[in-house]
């Protein structure tokens, strides 16, 4: 019989409780799955007061859970602390400086500090895991690094964030605005008491810029990209681009251009009829392009106790296995230093909502911004017409460039006759 599997676990919040119930229920099948047992040596929370409802007998508590990285009789250390410094960072690296191999599900450390772990963890011998980090419970890190590692990938792109998803779901359904839906999203326990990584996009960042790095074969770049939430999404642009024919989607895209990697993340106008639109709620949903595989989807929840642990566990059961691959799918010196392709050399169509005055001249005026910036229009919507005040018109454009539409922008909203700022959002075809 080898050896069982040692690990200590550094939080037991709603992830690491679930990896404790998940080793606890599964012992047997993991123990046939990988040829050995696992077995939790040590752990570290907070508060060692609390009643967690896990049995931890049998395991060595640690106070200090950096301590516990150095000194834990353990041959794997896993991270369910979260942040992207502090002691998170610091249980990962003394875990790589003592030849311990780690797994975290921590997005924002391995966006900002992956490829330094990843040399220490190779120079060092072990291996650096994070299914967990992006997508929850849906295995597209090892999709990438293994299923598809004979293809050479073009863009990678996906639903991400679970809370955003869910709230231009219910937005969609009920007619809500997006303060509203926000507010029930903290009752259901979908959103944060400060909701404001989720919403603003900077979660989805994290995940995209992990997923470029493994997809690509390239450095992580999360400085290069480029980001915008979904606080300024209204339930009336949402009502007419379904009449338009399109749901909206936050989407955290990445794709190999002539000018270099571009990362972006935003909402995004997405055709009804595409397999994307349909992913509904908190569910996660990432595609891949790949030169012979063609487009693969995955799908499933991206957050939450269950999915998550299921994630950290097959890090655990692969390295029970003495499976061994490259952090981001090739060696970390081997990385690719692709340079960022800048978001205003980004081409795409457009959806424009303006709020104007009902009055003669001033679609004139709106369509000579965008004549002399080179844009052409696709579509136009404006129902009614209004005694007095603001009505809403929505234009679609034809493929045209972001810089080109930015210029565009500022003169149409500069015009006396267009009460607010004008709302734009990328139409992307998928």
């Amino acid at each position: 019989m080898s050896k069982p599997l040692s690990i200590a676990i550094a939080g037991l919040g709603t992830v690491g409780g679930g990896t404790l119930h998940l080793l606890e229920r599964h012992a047997g099948l993991i123990e046939l799955r990988c040829g050995r047992k696992v077995k939790v040596v040590a752990v570290s929370a907070r508060d060692r007061k609390r009643d967690r409802k896990l049995d931890l007998s049998g395991m060595t508590w640690f106070d200090d859970a950096a301590k516990m990285a150095k000194e834990a009789e353990a041959e794997v250390i896993v991270e369910l602390i979260g942040g992207s410094e502090g002691i998170a960072k610091t249980i990962c690296e003394n875990a790589i400086a003592t030849g311990k191999h780690v797994v975290t599900a921590n997005k924002a450390l391995l966006a900002h500090h992956g490829l330094a772990l990843a040399i220490k963890a190779e120079a060092n011998g072990v291996s650096l895991h994070f299914e967990a980090a992006v997508a929850g419970g849906i295995p597209i890190i090892k999709g990438l690094r293994e299923g598809l590692a004979g293809n050479g990938i073009s863009r990678v792109y996906g639903i991400l964030n679970g809370t955003c998803n869910y709230i231009l779901t219910n937005m969609r359904e009920t007619g809500k605005d997006f303060a509203e839906v926000l507010e029930e999203a903290r009752k259901l326990g979908y959103a944060e008491a400060d909701p404001s990584f989720d919403i603003d996009g900077i979660d989805t960042a994290h995940k995209l810029a992990i997923l470029t790095s493994v997809a690509f074969g390239c450095d992580t770049n999360f400085d290069a990209v480029y980001v915008e939430g979904i606080r300024h999404v209204s339930a009336l642009d949402i009502s007419f681009a379904e009449e338009l024919g399109y749901r909206i989607k936050l989407l955290g895209i990445a794709r190999l251009t002539e000018h270099g990697v571009e990362q972006r993340v935003h909402p995004c106008l997405v055709p009804g009829r595409s397999s994307i639109a349909h992913v509904e709620d908190v569910q996660n949903a990432v595609m891949v392009e790949g030169d012979f595989v063609g487009k693969i989807v995955f799908q499933g929840r991206g957050a939450g106790a269950g999915p998550t642990a299921s994630a950290v566990v097959a890090d655990l059961v692969d390295i029970a296995r003495g499976t061994k691959v490259p952090t981001f799918a090739v060696p970390a010196a081997r990385l690719a230093k692709i340079p960022p392709s800048p978001m205003d050399r980004h081409r795409g169509a457009y959806y424009l909502r303006l709020m104007v005055a009902d009055q003669p001249g001033v679609i004139a005026d709106v369509a000579a911004a965008l004549r002399d910036e080179g844009i052409s229009l696709e579509s136009m919507l404006q129902h009614g017409r209004a005694a007095a005040g603001a009505v809403p018109v929505v234009l679609t454009t034809h493929e045209t460039a972001e810089a080109a539409m930015s210029r565009a922008l500022k003169r149409i909203g500069a015009l006396t006759a267009v009460f607010e700022p004008p709302r734009m959002i990328r139409v992307e075809p998928l």
